[in-house]
């Protein structure tokens, strides 16, 4: 007998620009199976992740914090002596108390340290790549970035194990789904957790000939095929089952895209590893045919730290006391759409620096952190040659007019700079600024562990046959 509560897939991509799907304006990429789960549930205009990178803006969204809070302000790489702190409570740790099973599937990002693995943060099972695709081995160019060339081989990890070193990445989406497939009919009679975070888009981009021969936007429009047949399997499955019904699904990307290897924030302006809208603000989509109304469209604000809070309420369960959530429940933007929802102001924070803050439809900048380069491999966007540029600017936005960010009224709307102004100083006081050299007065810590130690080793005596996506500039 299936439980009453609802299963939960909650499916992330990795560098998938606003406008990469069709249901949000895409010519050149075809999603139809992403684009019925639009048809079938509600799509949100206005949805932010908390970080314009990648270890932040999962932090944030699996926590419900700001990744200030949570001490993740910055992308981790292999090795890393720090890691999500296993104190913090997770949309899986709260799950998983609660009697749901919960799985792990793709990219996890959040330290790969034993004590950090998704088993410590209430995965029962784990199946991936712990970090970024391209962290690993990689053929030598002298014009990498330094840190990269130490990277040990690319780990694909069986809960806390590895069982391959730089596994093709080719069939990675296949294999991903197929596991997909295994552990929903495993669960079909239980209440389940299905975090399934996609390798797609990120570089180096590499997918197999069946989507390659057809797409029509090079390796990139294929990388999105491959998400859309992926997101059409899991959707075929839990018909199947008899266990779609009382299914949430829920997708959208980390961050936004490059946006120079096909990708596209259309119509908005930036890319990932800005604050400017293309890099925080993502598609999402939710589909509970029980509660949901199809082809619902909000433009309200959410934030990738509601989900936790929201999915609390609706699985009837209660979050940490004494614990700052800086996601609100939006259940009504879910079930009455139809009713004005106000979202408590979003900042736009860029690693430690405060750059930006929503209210309503204004936006106000306050500093701007632009890379030099539109480069990422292996860096999460701040490598050697992704410097940041940093400079102090005063400029508002009305979003609901103006979502490219182009004209400044900021002279015009004294009263609204000085309101967005408060707002971020009551901020900085939290959090931290530094760019005002503000260290905030209520942010926790993350794990840490005194001696990292790597997941794999290389040994350069033993012969190596350098795959395709070895290649630093492959993209």
């Amino acid at each position: 007998m299936a439980n009453s509560k609802p299963n939960i897939i909650l499916i992330n991509c990795d560098d998938l620009g606003y406008g990469d799907i069709a249901c949000y304006g895409s010519k050149v990429n075809l999603t139809p199976y992403i684009d019925q789960l639009a048809a079938e549930g509600l799509k949100l205009t206005d949805f932010y992740m908390a970080s314009p990178v990648c270890s932040p803006s999962r932090a944030a969204m699996l926590t419900g914090s700001y990744p200030q809070r949570v001490g993740i302000p910055n992308v981790l790489r292999p090795v890393s002596e720090i890691g999500l702190n296993p104190k913090e409570e997770t949309i899986s740790s709260m799950l998983k108390k609660d009697g749901y099973r919960t799985k792990l599937i793709g990219k996890w990002h959040l330290g790969d340290q034993q004590e950090f693995l998704p088993s410590k943060h209430g995965f029962d099972e784990y199946f991936g790549i712990p970090y970024s695709n391209d962290m690993g081995k990689m053929i030598p160019n002298p014009n990498s970035d330094p840190q990269r060339k130490n990277f040990p081989p690319l780990p694909l990890m069986r809960d806390n194990d590895v069982i391959q070193e730089q596994p093709a990445q080719e069939g990675i989406t296949e294999r991903y789904t197929e596991d997909a497939v295994k552990f929903l009919r495993e669960n079909q009679n239980n209440s389940f957790f299905l975090y399934f975070a996609h390798m797609h888009v990120h570089r180096p981009i590499l997918v197999s000939r069946r989507f390659t021969k057809t797409a029509k936007n090079g390796r990139y429009g294929a990388a999105v095929e491959a998400i859309d047949w992926s997101v059409g399997v899991i959707l075929h499955e839990l018909r199947n089952l008899g266990i779609d019904q009382n299914t949430i699904v829920i997708f959208t990307s980390d961050n936004g895209s490059n946006a120079n290897l096909g990708g596209s924030n259309d119509p908005l302006r930036g890319t990932k590893g800005t604050t400017w809208e293309g890099g925080m603000r993502l598609p999402l989509i939710i589909r509970w045919p029980e509660k949901i109304k199809p082809a619902t469209i909000s433009n309200a604000v959410a934030t990738s730290m509601d989900l936790l809070p929201t999915l609390a309420s609706i699985t009837e369960n209660s979050l940490q006391e004494n614990n700052i959530i800086d996601g609100e429940n939006i259940e009504s933007i879910l079930f009455q759409p139809e009713n004005d929802f106000h979202h408590k102001p979003f900042f736009y924070y860029l690693q430690n620096t405060l750059c930006a803050v929503r209210s309503e439809q204004w936006k106000l900048h306050v500093v701007r952190s632009e890379r030099t380069k539109n480069r990422t491999g292996g860096t999460g966007g701040f490598g050697t040659r992704a410097v940041l540029k940093s400079k102090k600017v005063l400029e508002l936005y009305d979003l609901s007019k103006d979502p490219h960010e182009d004209h400044n009224v900021a002279s015009e709307n004294p009263e609204i700079v000085k309101e967005l102004s408060s707002y971020l100083e009551n901020c900085r006081k939290e959090l931290g600024d530094e760019a005002k050299q503000v260290q905030g007065s209520k942010r926790r810590l993350p794990g840490k562990v005194e001696n990292p130690v790597p997941l794999t080793t290389f040994d350069p005596n033993t012969p190596v046959m350098w795959a395709e996506y070895d290649i630093d500039e492959y993209g």
